[in-house]
């Protein structure tokens, strides 16, 4: 196996800019590899506010200001592009959806699938650009046939792979990672752009869902579909407590229940199911959050699709580790068993599969199944 052969002849690359540190030095070295940059800032939000707080949100008029002096230092054009309706119908629109529908989803992974890599990458191709650019940390492998294979960044402290799960090959074969085989730490990415004169050296990484800048998601929720009062039921169906909407809550969640009274043995409770359609929320002990398998739909496959049942690693959140499982396609989802139970798994987050650091493929999860079912009346 060898680096995508994108390192091997100039390309047109259209570098997608944040108006971060990492997007620009992605940009910077690409451009410094040879390739013909052009940056491009990605205006997501009809209405951006003219400053971020903090490392809240992105997308904001300082953002957009912050990529353009970053390509000036770099010598390259710099555009800004207004993708705003398209992130609300695709990303926004798609994230109250799923939690009025009583699922939590990853909006990073929509984003990538709908807006960076698709609406992006096919005007980039319809101009003539060979590859999109992109700060994440993760790498692009060539095979001797030519196809193309996701791999986990060489710095799995900083790998990002999970939320490019969703790629297909062609998607694959136009796009550029220039910081996946960085081993670095984030100082040192800083220290680089310094050294560059990027002036967002210093600049503090986002790490809310950049359409909600305030980082609050509940209040968020609340705006777009209003209170709606409803119960929280322990396992047996008895009412201990109320809540003012059910897609205020994530399976797992153990803080904010504002439960009245301690559960009879004393210990904490958690969520372990939300049902949207008698708003009831049901709670109880840790050891009903472990989950032996789930099925998954909507598979999408960095490569070719696997053929037979297989043992696998996957990944289940953004920052989370790896787990064993086995998979195998079932009349077009995705069935796993875990090796082990795991906790904190919920309806609409995604799986991703790798085999080594080789990323198969991902799908939303659908159902689970409990070693220990909830036997509420929801």
């Amino acid at each position: 196996m060898t680096d995508t052969p994108q390192r091997t002849r100039p390309l047109r690359v259209l570098a997608a800019m944040s108006g971060g540190v990492d997007s620009a030095v992605a940009a910077a070295r690409a451009a410094e590899a040879g390739h013909d940059v052009t940056g491009v800032h990605l205006a997501l939000s009809a209405n951006p506010q003219s400053f971020r707080t903090g490392a809240r949100g992105c997308c904001t008029i300082e953002d957009s200001r912050d990529a353009r002096r970053a390509a000036d230092v770099i010598g390259i054009p710099f555009y800004v592009w207004d993708l705003a309706d398209r992130f609300r119908e695709d990303v926004v629109e798609d994230f109250v959806a799923e939690y009025e529908a009583g699922r939590t989803p990853n909006p990073c992974l929509r984003c990538n699938e709908k807006i960076k890599f698709a609406a992006l990458l096919d005007k980039a191709l319809a101009l003539g650009f060979d590859a999109v650019c992109t700060g994440h940390y993760a790498k692009v492998v060539t095979l001797p046939d030519g196809s193309r294979e996701l791999h986990r960044a060489s710095d799995m402290a900083k790998d990002q792979s999970y939320v490019l799960g969703v790629l297909d090959e062609r998607q694959l074969a136009h796009a550029l990672f220039p910081l996946g085989d960085t081993l670095t730490t984030k100082d040192e990415i800083r220290a680089e752009a310094e050294r560059r004169g990027l002036a967002v050296a210093k600049k503090p990484d986002s790490h809310d869902i950049c359409f909600i800048a305030d980082g609050d998601t509940q209040g968020f929720l609340a705006k777009r579909l209003g209170k709606a009062e409803g119960d929280i039921v322990d396992e047996s169906g008895a009412k201990v407590g109320t809540h003012e909407g059910a897609y205020g809550f994530t399976i797992g969640q153990r803080k904010g229940l504002r439960i009245g009274h301690p559960a009879a043995d004393g210990k904490p409770r958690y969520v372990l199911d939300i049902s949207p359609v008698d708003n009831t929320v049901t709670v109880g002990p840790a050891a009903s959050l472990d989950v032996t398998g789930l099925t998954a739909i909507k598979p999408r496959w960095c490569g070719t699709a696997p053929t037979a049942p297989g043992v696998y690693t996957a990944q289940l959140r953004a920052h989370g580790g790896e787990t064993e499982v086995s998979a195998e396609l079932v009349d077009g989802d995705l069935r796993v068993t875990f090796t082990e139970p795991v906790r904190g798994v919920a309806p609409g987050q995604a799986i991703v599969l790798y085999d080594g650091t080789r990323v198969v493929g991902s799908a939303t999860i659908a159902s689970t199944v409990r070693r220990q079912p909830v036997t509420s009346t929801s």
